[in-house]
């Protein structure tokens, strides 16, 4: 009997994948998204052309309590960071060894700020406000208004727009602003939006809304109530009716915390249920449109899934970092917090986590944060505070090009690092949730070590040690993999203290046909 010899078809493919510049997605159908996004992407940003493994963090003051307020000081005379912890408020600008308290006694660390002339205001709904200036020598003391009919220890937040402060009453519509414009001390007067607000609740926040960036007549000032309603007004003197308009009055979805502003060039971006919203998109359309305009739209489902259920929890906060070229969201989960992070220059998002952050501040061009014994220095060196960082992605899932049932033999990230480290590197077929993790360290059952063995002997890798390749080169090495299906989801992972890593794409080569099983 004559054997009939095979007719294999199966074809080796080779397809080089971008690394997910795109960044994160939970808006999308998983079947549908585009492969340049990511369905996890977990202390990696995205930029341009590559994805970097986030930096860390070192300690930058020691108070040896949770701090729940940062703010700085800006003025002639020099800039100051200031940070509220255990019921004072301390001076940490100068580091960990040269701190000092200016101010004890404090009922609530949990300061609202606004630096108005030469003066930097504290708030929080339940001691007198406070008053901070520097001249040489610095000053910490209460504040120098008072009016008829106000508790000041009910002033609750405090915002700047038309050369005046205005203050926000606790658990009330009312705002109260200084008789005269451009006051620092002296008779306040008060605003009740009771007779205009249509769906009640209370004022939260105050602030300017510049549209163009810069300051001039046409700037507007926005008042934002508890339950979403936004009223515009135009006009430079509240005084003067000639001068001061509604503009008009908005609703948008509920804002959370004290804290839900964040000042961007010329737009306000406000913390809300449904989101991260700018004013200029928000306000001319109907909520239901939210979802259409919303600064976090690519990661909607990530932030509904939070503020459902952190909405009350105490945390929520955005930020603007100029040095690093994105925008942080501070978010509350559970007894932790991560941050959602969105690159400014493409829009791309991430999310970063094993960061326990009460609180941000600028100072001096960088980043700092409150954690539970003290002020940390963020965007420093390459751990938190000498813990190994944890990058995790996956990849959303990518046909190759063709529709066929393919079996994925190689992989081959191309990176570049600074020493080796601990990487993962795998793939998900057709929407599987497979999820193998690194071992704690090199050298243990399932790894390979770098320089001794063959990159394919372990099959799918585990904890692979993989090196750097110089400071200007590509690390490119193929490493075994084995897994069928029609669509791929790249799974990459590191841990790693002490290195920088950057992920540019990566090839995959797999075989095609009816055979592959």
């Amino acid at each position: 009997m004559r054997l009939k010899l095979a007719n294999r078809v199966n074809k080796s493919f080779c397809v080089t994948v971008s690394a997910p510049i795109k960044g994160l997605n939970q808006r999308d159908n998983i079947s549908d998204m585009e492969p340049e996004y990511a369905v996890t992407m977990d202390n990696y940003l995205p930029s341009d052309t590559k994805v970097c493994l986030r930096k860390g963090y070192i300690l930058h003051a020691k108070l040896n309590a949770a701090v729940s307020t940062l703010a700085t000081y800006s003025g002639t005379s020099g800039v100051q960071l200031l940070a509220v912890a255990n019921h004072k408020v301390w001076n940490i600008s100068s580091g960990p060894n040269a701190y000092e308290v200016l101010s004890s006694g404090i009922t609530n660390d949990a300061f609202r700020t606004a630096q108005y002339k030469d003066r930097l205001f504290f708030v929080n709904g339940t001691d007198t406000p406070k008053v901070y200036t520097y001249g040489g020598s610095e000053t910490m003391g209460n504040w120098s208004f008072s009016a008829t009919g106000l508790d000041a220890t009910h002033i609750v937040n405090v915002g700047v727009s038309k050369q005046r402060l205005w203050f926000v009453e606790k658990n009330s519509l009312k705002v109260w602003y200084p008789q005269t414009a451009g006051n620092v001390s002296g008779t306040l007067k008060s605003f009740d939006f009771a007779q205009i607000c249509r769906y009640g609740g209370h004022l939260v926040a105050v602030a300017a809304w510049t549209q163009d960036g810069g300051q001039g007549i046409d700037d507007l000032t926005v008042f934002i109530t508890s339950e979403g309603e936004v009223l515009v007004y135009s006009g430079s003197d509240i005084e003067d009716a000639d001068s001061w308009s509604l503009r008009g009055s908005y609703k948008i979805s509920r804002p959370i915390g004290w804290r839900c502003l964040l000042q961007y060039q010329g737009d306000l971006v406000v913390i809300t249920e449904d989101g991260y919203l700018p004013l200029s998109k928000a306000l001319p359309l109907d909520k239901a449109n939210v979802a259409q305009v919303a600064f976090s739209d690519a990661i909607r489902g990530l932030v509904l899934s939070r503020t459902q259920s952190y909405a009350s929890y105490f945390g929520w906060q955005g930020i603007i970092y100029s040095r690093g070229g994105f925008a942080l969201f501070n978010v509350p989960v559970a007894n932790n917090f991560e941050q959602h992070v969105i690159n400014l220059n493409t829009g791309a998002w991430c999310r970063f986590t094993g960061i326990r952050a009460f609180c941000w501040e600028q100072f001096d061009k960088r980043l700092y944060f409150g954690s539970d014994d003290g002020v940390y220095l963020f965007d420093e060196g390459h751990s938190d505070a000498g813990a190994a960082i944890s990058g995790v992605v996956e990849q959303a899932y990518n046909n190759l090009g063709t529709e066929r049932l393919k079996r994925i033999q190689l992989l081959n990230p191309r990176t570049k690092s600074v020493s080796p480290y601990n990487l993962v590197i795998y793939t998900n077929m057709d929407m599987e949730e497979q999820n193998i993790d690194y071992e704690e360290s090199i050298g243990f059952i399932g790894q390979t070590l770098w320089g001794v063995a063959q990159w394919s002997c372990t099959g799918i890798s585990v904890g692979t040690c993989w090196g750097n390749a110089g400071k200007s080169a590509l690390r490119s090495q193929w490493i075994a993999n084995s897994a069928t299906g029609y669509k791929a989801g790249i799974v990459f992972k590191t841990k790693t203290a002490g290195n920088a890593i950057e992920w540019y794409e990566t090839a995959v080569r797999f075989e095609t046909g009816d055979g592959v099983l």
